[in-house]
Order: C-alpha cells, then sequence, then structure tokens
C-alpha cells in the first residue's frame, strides 16, 4: 500500500489527482503509474540518490539539496503521523523508533520528534545522539512521554515462525 508514510521507493500519502497528471504529461498507463510510485518515488525519488537512508543521509550532510529535501519531507512526515494519532489516542506514553532508520539515525529521530515540546514529548539530545542499535530511553528524565529505541531481531522471529511451522507439520 502507499498510503502512510514515505518509503525507500514508496511515495506515501498523495493526492489522487496525482494519478491524472502523470498519466496526461507523462504518458504513463496505469500499469506504469504503480510501478512507479511504489518502486520510484519515496527517499529515492525526492534525494535522486537512492532508497538507503545512509546514503541520503551522508549526502546531505555534505550539503546535497535534494538529500536534504528527502529528510525533511521524511521527518515532516513522521512529525505529522505522530501528533495525528497523539490527537486520535488522546495523547501517549511511549514513541518507540525501531527497524533500519528508527534504530540506527539519530538524525531523522531528532528531525522526528523536534518541536513536539508542546505535546509532552522531549528529546534528550545527549541520550539520542550517537545511539543505534540499543534498547534505551532516548527522551528527557521529566519527559511526559517517553521517546525509545527497540532493535528488531527479524532474524529471531523469522527462525521462531520457521519452527512453529515445522513442528506443525
Amino acid at each position: 500500500p502507499l498510503e502512510g508514510l514515505i518509503m525507500g521507493t514508496r511515495c506515501g500519502d498523495i493526492d489522487p489527482g496525482v494519478i491524472y497528471t502523470i498519466a496526461c504529461k507523462e504518458n504513463m498507463t496505469l500499469d506504469e503509474i504503480n510501478t512507479f510510485l511504489n518502486k520510484q518515488c519515496g527517499v529515492q525519488g525526492i534525494s535522486g540518490l537512492s532508497s538507503d537512508m545512509r546514503e541520503v543521509q551522508t549526502e546531505a550532510e555534505h550539503g546535497n539539496y535534494q538529500a536534504m529535501l528527502a529528510l525533511k519531507v521524511l521527518s515532516y512526515r513522521l512529525k505529522k503521523y505522530i501528533a495525528a494519532y497523539f490527537g486520535v489516542m488522546n495523547g501517549a506514553d511511549l514513541i518507540v523508533f525501531t527497524g533500519g532508520i528508527g534504530e540506527n539515525s539519530d538524525t531523522v529521530r531528532r528531525m522526528a520528534v523536534g518541536n513536539l515540546d508542546a505535546l509532552g514529548i522531549i528529546l534528550d539530545d545527549q541520550k539520542n545522539d550517537g545511539t543505534r542499535s540499543s534498547e534505551t530511553i532516548i527522551s528527557t528524565d521529566d519527559s511526559p512521554v517517553k521517546i525509545m529505541i527497540i532493535p528488531t531481531n527479524e532474524e529471531l522471529v523469522i527462525a521462531m515462525e520457521t519452527e512453529r511451522i515445522i513442528r506443525n507439520k
């Protein structure tokens, strides 16, 4: 699905009118547009570089405007979703960053939760900076909403599911 945050190659939320515009201006079929929106947009499409956030972040640090724009769009969308769900759920106790970007990019985490103090989301820059792939709280001690990094262990989940399937045969 395309709805939601931008991803490495997926566009995330877009105005449905974009499909018509792309079809007319680029003379693309619906199948081509579907492939384009799923495989050539997102961070890769905005940055013009890659879907690999490490590469995009390095280029942004070296002043590449398109890479900086990709980071800004991603963090803007993250911030927008955090605030939206905060309203829908009448607050939050915890925000968890996980997965490749969430675990490893202190920059994206900082940009995503920066300026959300009014919601009680207060990042501790010292705890956040340089922290990668370790289960830890990165909010300030007095932050009403805790912010945490929880590493994924996809290999373990796959192994457990495989064992369950084999055992049930």
